[in-house]
């Protein structure tokens, strides 16, 4: 038989790890005397309920005020699979197969308040974690459909994207804060990172320089569909090199005039992702100029490390 726990992955808890003991129910809540306590202002005081049976794991929200959310969708009881991530409160946490579930320990909501209490201590942002655990298409999504209100940050390497919420509604967002790309533009470009670091900061008045008014659901099925047309060129990893070969033997004078932008926005960059973030042409257009620069010999390729 199958032993789980319940890892967070973002948030107040993130780090930290609740072992699901079998043919047991684990309430989870704000008050004190309750199995799995979350202490803050999101999570009612008896919010949701986790229920192990054999191998299934199910999980029922208990008339919660702000709702709890399975993998980006409001539920009232469904049964979970290895890997659902639940969102309560600023909580994500993800079910992951744990040898340590066999068996609670009797302090494990202690265990959660001094992963908290450390994360404090520490300085660390309360709702944040890293893309590579949660995607960004799915914390956009859990966003989106808890209706939150802030500012979505996410950091790579090399890059730094913003994303303004209200209400699960996308009002704007940048890359680098700079205005290359438009709001539209840098949230399909956010959407395609894959590795790095997010936080969300709280919302302050006129913080955002412009509004759109884009819904999570929009902006992923567009995003989607960009990196389905952009995967098509068969483009190199994003984290490969870009450098130009010496001496320069193609003719600049035959490139289209989406070429030549993008091979000038190439001189300055040394990455693939950089480009696409640094070009005002969308994301198809530069991959379809990128196929074009690296296979008639304009830009040379290293593959990363």
């Amino acid at each position: 038989m199958k032993s789980y726990a319940m890892r967070f992955i973002s948030g107040k808890y993130q780090g930290g790890e609740f072992p699901l003991p079998p043919n047991s129910e684990i309430v989870v809540g704000r008050s004190s005397d309750l199995d799995m306590v979350l202490v803050e202002d999101m999570v009612s005081r008896r919010h949701a309920k986790i229920m192990v049976n054999g191998d299934k794991v199910s999980i029922q929200d208990l008339g919660s005020t702000n709702g709890t959310f399975v993998n980006g969708e409001r539920i009232k009881q469904v049964e979970l699979s290895d890997g659902d991530r639940v969102l309560i409160g600023t909580s994500i946490i993800k079910l992951v197969t744990s040898d340590m579930a066999a068996a609670i320990a009797p302090d494990s909501s202690r265990s959660l308040q001094e992963v908290a209490d450390n994360r404090r201590s520490n300085q660390v942002r309360s709702m944040s974690g890293a893309i590579d655990d949660v995607p960004l298409p799915d914390l956009l999504q859990l966003f989106g459909s808890s209706r939150k209100t802030g500012t979505l940050v996410i950091k790579t390497d090399t890059d730094l994207g913003k994303v303004f919420l209200e209400n699960g509604m996308i009002v704007f967002a940048s890359v680098n804060d700079d205005d290359i790309l438009t709001p539209e533009q840098s949230v399909y470009r956010i959407l395609a990172w894959r590795h790095g670091s997010f936080y969300m900061e709280p919302a302050e008045e006129g913080q955002a320089p412009s509004k759109i008014t884009l819904s999570a659901e929009a902006a992923l099925m567009e995003g989607m569909r960009i990196l389905d047309e952009v995967q098509r060129h068969d483009l190199p990893s994003m984290q490969s090199a870009l450098s130009l070969p010496t001496p320069l033997t193609p003719k600049l004078r035959d490139l289209t005039a989406e070429q030549l932008d993008v091979f000038q926005v190439a001189m300055h960059q040394s990455q693939l992702e950089a480009v696409f973030n640094n070009c005002s042409l969308d994301d198809i257009e530069v991959a379809e100029a990128l196929a074009a620069l690296i296979d008639g010999g304009y830009l040379r390729v290293t593959s990363p490390g």
